[in-house]
């Protein structure tokens, strides 16, 4: 059994790493400007920028509430985006990118420690695993936004 939770923790880094079947945060987020990360297409609800800040805030989220029983979850839906299309300068668009990486980090220093099958004590039924597949699924369903959005602007290799 040992063996098998070790290929699964193996699995789930990859996938929470992105890339293998889609495009990763990393790639999805290279070689962008302020100006370009700040456009919110018409039709579109969201820029670039405020899809990368939620996916910070979610899967912060997700991290706090995998570790600590006190923590307390940001209002839905209003406290997971962003309002402002734009961060404020590079410096906190920076800082989004280097908070998802830290969290994402953590994260999965969480499933290589803990096990991925026990409840999480203050949860409804919920387990490191399920946390970890919500996470990529959640980050890669957005991350798949941020493509689709700079292609829309132009600023996709494709």
């Amino acid at each position: 059994m040992e063996n098998h939770t070790s290929i699964l923790i193996n699995e789930l880094k990859k996938l929470l790493s992105g890339g293998g079947a889609h495009v990763g945060l990393t790639e999805a987020l290279a070689n962008l400007n302020l100006e370009q990360i700040s456009q919110k297409p018409q039709n579109l609800p969201y820029s670039i920028w405020q899809l990368a800040e939620h996916i910070r805030i979610a899967q912060w989220d997700m991290l706090e509430f995998s570790k600590d029983g006190n923590h307390q979850s940001p209002k839905w839906p209003d406290e997971y985006w962003p309002i402002e299309t734009a961060p404020e300068n590079e410096e906190a668009w920076n800082k989004t990118i280097s908070g998802i990486e830290k969290d994402l980090l953590e994260f999965i220093e969480l499933i290589e420690t803990e096990n991925l099958y026990n409840e999480i004590p203050h949860g409804q039924g919920q387990t490191l695993l399920r946390e970890a597949l919500q996470i990529a699924d959640h980050n890669a369903y957005h991350i798949a936004e941020i493509v689709v959005i700079r292609r829309l602007i132009g600023a996709w290799k494709s």
